[in-house]
């Protein structure tokens, strides 16, 4: 079996972060989103991985290298626009070949890894293997819509009246039926190949298509409320650990300072990750916050965040729920004279507090 993951998408819905860096590099507890996806297809006993690749194809490579780091061999293929998941599909099949294949969204997040899908999909051997979840607006993804007693009969890529609240998680497995519905498909309305015609294709084929409940928990962290939230996730299993140096400050709970960072004067209340090359002086980082490297915070107040890597935060107060860019400066305005600029008409009565 091999694997395919998809890291080519622009991430619109986290700009202007991905104006400058790719969507699938921006770090959970500082370590990019992607890298969670490559360890859990290790995990599960696959090397040969093939990576989709965009715009952002120089950054995807620098990053992942040739995947030794993460016991795999990967090979980087180019999909020139985005024209959807099958159309990544029918791009690769010359790399996938006659092989078995899991397909991975660069930018997804799941809990628990994929071991026991990928076996399951070997003992039943399906033309392909969906992973489902409920969502709140399921008219945002690919909806699966199931029979009574449990069966797959039909998918439909964001509808506008969603059949169900069944959601598409970013993980498919394929068997090497999939390539010819995907080389007879035609663009959506939106001019893209979907992946959810290739999977109603397997189905109306009369292939079997197995889908089951993700059983544990599942992110697209494609905006930033879903990266604070699987950056919450991933710091509750934090183990505490202090390789940097901290002067006369105080360490509350779970709370990681990686060597050559500094922290003096400070309180941190963990769960929390401070990265190497990071100096943090008299200020407070609260829970579920992660500083990446070579950071500069000083006088400052900081709780549930992700600040990326050179940013600085100077004199301000209670920054929360933030997503700060690389090498970003964040520092207080300039003040000005209060006064109070007033147009009135004839008689009028105006209490002013001050």
């Amino acid at each position: 079996m091999k694997a395919l993951v998809l890291a080519g998408g622009s991430g619109s819905r986290l700009r202007p972060i991905t104006h400058t860096s790719a969507k699938q590099l921006v770090p959970v507890a500082n370590k990019p989103v992607l890298f969670y996806g490559l360890e859990a297809i290790a995990a599960a006993g696959i090397t040969e991985t093939g990576i989709i690749v965009g715009e952002t194809a120089a950054e995807i490579e620098d990053a992942v290298g040739d995947g030794s780091a993460f016991g795999l061999r990967v090979t980087y293929l180019r999909q020139e626009a985005p024209l959807g998941l099958a159309h990544a599909v029918l791009i690769a099949r010359g790399y996938l070949g006659g092989d078995d294949f899991v397909m991975y969204l660069g930018d997804n997040f799941v809990v628990g890894g994929i071991d026991g899908l990928i076996e399951r999909f070997r003992q039943e051997r399906p033309a392909a293997q969906v992973m489902l979840t409920k969502v709140a607006d399921p008219s945002a993804f690919g909806v699966a819509e199931l029979d009574a007693s449990g069966r797959l009969i039909r998918l439909e890529e964001k509808p506008a009246r969603p059949r169900s609240d069944l959601a598409l998680v970013g993980v498919y497995l394929f068997s090497p039926a999939v390539h010819d519905v995907v080389a007879a498909l035609k663009p959506s309305a939106r001019g893209e190949l979907e992946i959810t015609d290739a999977l109603q294709g397997l189905i109306d084929a009369g292939l079997p298509v197995g889908a089951e409940l993700v059983s544990g928990y599942w992110k697209d962290t494609g905006n930033v409320t879903d990266m604070l939230e699987v950056n919450r996730l991933v710091l509750e299993s934090l183990r505490p650990a202090v390789e940097g140096t901290v002067l006369d400050s105080e360490l509350i709970g779970r709370v990681s300072i990686a060597p050559g960072a500094r922290v003096t004067g400070s309180r941190i209340v963990g769960p929390a990750v401070i990265g190497p090359g990071t100096v943090v002086e008299n200020s407070y980082v609260g829970p579920f916050t992660s500083i990446d490297r070579d950071c500069t915070l000083a006088d400052c107040e900081i709780e549930y965040s992700i600040v990326l890597r050179g940013a600085s935060l100077r004199g301000v107060r209670r920054v929360e729920a933030s997503l700060i860019g690389r090498h970003a400066e964040v520092t207080p305005a300039p003040r000005v004279p209060s006064a109070h600029r007033l147009v009135l008409g004839d008689h009028s009565r105006v209490q002013i507090s001050s």
